[in-house]
């Protein structure tokens, strides 16, 4: 991490103050409504928020003119990074004078702020998938069923609630097996890489695959109330969905869906099963306010109590679609 190379990238003056949305289809977030309301009652009325929409595993000069923007504006004050959290951490890593222990740990940034001058990263997820998963879940809740975890996809957020499970000090707030299941080999190795550092007593077992038909027989070898997890952005930022829609879901289990928007196949199929299987379904808005709120407040430096954190969700539930 370093202030003092010299970069080169193009920079735009802004005539206000600017908060940055990473993403891929920015437009579509409910957070384009959502953020003007949220600006007004924090006291930031002026406050705009400007989408910067690139390519999934884009060009590295991408993520790092994105972060130029960000660290060299004076009205430019921040941004949330979705989808490109780990491209964008190892593409500008030299840029940030400073990364907090989970961008550490999880090699990825989802939220960019200014203190004092100096450009810092954090990674919210295991936070904001944390305070999404205890809120579903509740206390003890592999220990009173004996429930495992599957999560499809092995990016930012896939690590990050992998993270926040390992951390739980109870022993019931931890399943005995997590399995994740991703398309290509490197993030499973980045994964490997960051539970190989932890002290762990989770059995994480990791596969490579990417037929949907294959992933209907992983899913099928779950124990009753397992949890099973789509974290691949299939149904937002790429079509389709993990599994087919011939696929089980354990019985008594909890499909959680971390996308809110799209065509969203995957909740579509667990929805399809609630009664027959008697599935729980989730989607991925409470996690949207936790993520958002918890960058909102890192980049204006803010304290987010439950009680503002609960007038939030209320002025983003009256936009929400």
């Amino acid at each position: 991490m370093s202030s003092t190379q010299t970069f080169s990238y193009p920079i735009l003056s802004k005539t206000s103050l600017t908060f940055y949305f990473i993403g891929v289809t920015t437009a579509k977030s409910s957070i384009m409504k959502v953020f003007p309301l949220w600006a007004k009652e924090l006291g930031y009325p002026q406050l705009a928020i400007e989408g910067i929409d690139l390519k999934i595993h884009d060009d590295p000069e991408a993520y790092r003119a994105a972060v130029a923007q960000i660290k060299f504006d004076p009205l430019s004050l921040g941004a949330l990074v979705t989808t490109h959290k780990i491209d964008l951490f190892h593409a500008s890593l030299d840029m940030f004078d400073y990364l907090d222990p989970y961008a550490q740990v999880c090699g990825e940034v989802s939220s960019i702020s200014k203190r004092a001058g100096n450009l810092e990263g954090h990674a919210k997820d295991p936070i904001s998938a944390g305070l999404s998963l205890d809120t579903m879940i509740g206390e003890n809740y592999f220990g009173r069923t004996g429930g495992w975890v599957l999560c499809f996809g092995a990016g930012g957020s896939a690590v990050a609630t992998l993270l926040h499970l390992i951390d739980k000090k109870a022993a019931g707030d931890r399943p005995r097996r997590f399995l994740v299941v991703n398309r290509s080999e490197g993030r499973l190795a980045s994964m490997r890489d960051m539970v190989n550092r932890q002290k762990t007593d989770i059995e994480v077992v990791y596969q490579q695959n990417e037929n949907p038909y294959r992933n209907d027989a992983i899913m099928a070898t779950l124990p009753p109330n397992s949890l099973v997890i789509n974290a691949t952005g299939m149904g937002k930022d790429t079509p389709g969905s993990p599994i087919t829609s011939q696929g089980l879901f354990p019985e008594h289990g909890i499909a959680w869906e971390f996308n809110y928007r799209g065509e969203l196949d995957f909740m579509h199929q667990a929805l399809a099963q609630v009664e027959s299987r008697d599935v729980r379904v989730e989607d991925g808005w409470l996690y949207f306010l936790h993520g958002w709120t918890q960058v909102i407040a890192q980049v204006l430096h803010l304290q987010l109590t439950p009680g503002l954190f609960a007038r939030l969700a209320s002025i983003a539930e009256t936009v929400r679609h």
